[in-house]
């Protein structure tokens, strides 16, 4: 288990890192855009959003300790919880954002949906395939 103390410490810290790029960006009213990343300016997204990350990242930097004690592999799997609602919430807003054409039509052309869900993403949306490691150490337990 110690080498997944140190992979969700690490993850932990940078959950916790785009949990707080997140509040600050939304604090500063701006857009912020950067390779693959996006982080949206808005209160809703960006501030709650943030907060909820934040907390994700508190809770997997907080069960590093001993990682193979059921309260700790709890707070590992509510930090990931955490991540998966985020990052579902954001999966799905871009998917039926992609959907309406505009003003071609009702609905968009298949390029025009597959370009509305290409990069760049929300943080949340780039941790949750390193949040998905927790089903193994719950499989592992059983």
């Amino acid at each position: 288990m110690r080498l997944g103390s140190v992979y969700f410490a690490l993850l932990g810290a940078v959950t916790l890192a785009c949990g707080f790029v997140d509040l600050m960006v939304t604090l500063s009213g701006e857009y912020c855009s950067w390779w693959i990343v996006e982080v949206p300016g808005d209160m809703f997204r960006g501030g709650w959003g943030g907060l909820i990350v934040l907390f994700a990242g508190l809770f997997y930097i907080s069960s590093a300790r001993n990682l193979s004690e059921i309260h700790q592999l709890s707070k590992v799997m509510m930090g990931s919880i955490l991540i998966w609602l985020i990052a579902g919430c954001d999966i799905f807003a871009r998917i039926t954002e992609s959907i309406p054409g505009g003003d071609e039509g009702w609905f968009n052309s298949m390029e025009g949906f597959q370009g509305g869900c290409a990069p760049p993403y929300f943080p949340a949306m780039l941790l949750l395939p390193f949040s998905l490691v927790v089903i193994y150490y719950i499989r592992k337990i059983e």
